[in-house]
């Protein structure tokens, strides 16, 4: 994974306790090197899309825990569940959640491959039957594991429910009712831990690769994106 130098993009977590220094700040390339190529912490195995902090602030591990997000506009809470899943179950586990939202969805193709400063493009696509969606998606499940500046979010406005892939290749579910996505994550057998920090709320570096942009241009054809919103 020598090559990872090259694309890493060091992201660190808002109100970082004053840390000033990055855990890879000073690691030699070796140091470096083998740190990218610890996949597995305990039973849960990462993709190849992102890697914690060379110090392990956050161990990374299966689970989900409850959050709440609030519209600054309307003040409207709005319940939200975080998950993080082995990289085993993790894409199947996302495209089980995808049921609830209907026969008829929204894409959002999320990417920061063309940004800089953390700045993402955002690629929309309308009204896209579920089961064809499903379809194309798993054909570019490896792109998706393993691409750390791509995420994807489906969703239908109409119930309104959104479920998140996002480029950590954590979960992210959005909505009333979201106790159906609960379910889900327990007959995967992903524990529900209150306290869980999850790798973005620490120092962690994403990888990514020219062939993962060319895989993406693919996909974006695929899904019947063939302009770009900002």
């Amino acid at each position: 994974m020598g090559f990872l130098k090259k694309f890493l993009k060091t992201t660190y977590r808002d109100n970082s306790a004053g840390k000033s220094r990055s855990s890879f700040e000073s690691l030699s390339e070796d140091q470096l090197e083998t740190h990218l190529n610890i996949a597995k912490y305990g039973n849960f195995m990462l993709t190849d899309a992102i890697r914690p902090s060379y110090d392990l602030e956050v161990v990374p591990q299966a689970g989900y825990r409850h959050d709440v997000y609030t519209d600054k506009e309307t003040g409207i809470k709005i319940p939200v569940l975080m998950a993080s899943a082995s990289k085993e179950i993790l894409f199947d586990l996302f495209m089980d959640l995808l049921d609830p939202l209907g026969a008829e969805v929204d894409v959002v193709l999320e990417t920061s491959h063309e940004g800089s400063n953390n700045q993402h493009q955002d690629l929309y696509r309308e009204h896209m039957d579920l089961p064809v969606l499903k379809s194309t998606l798993y054909d570019y499940e490896d792109l998706l594991l393993n691409d750390g500046c791509a995420g994807l979010a489906v969703l239908n406005p109409q119930i309104p429910l959104e479920v998140q892939f996002d480029e950590h290749k954590l979960l992210i579910m959005y909505g009333q009712g979201i106790e159906q996505f609960e379910h889900t994550l327990e007959e995967y057998g992903i524990p529900h831990i209150s306290d869980l920090k999850f790798i973005t709320e620490a120092e962690h570096v994403h990888s990514s690769s020219d062939e993962s942009i060319e895989e993406l241009d693919q996909l974006k054809y695929r899904l019947g994106i063939d302009f770009d919103f900002e």
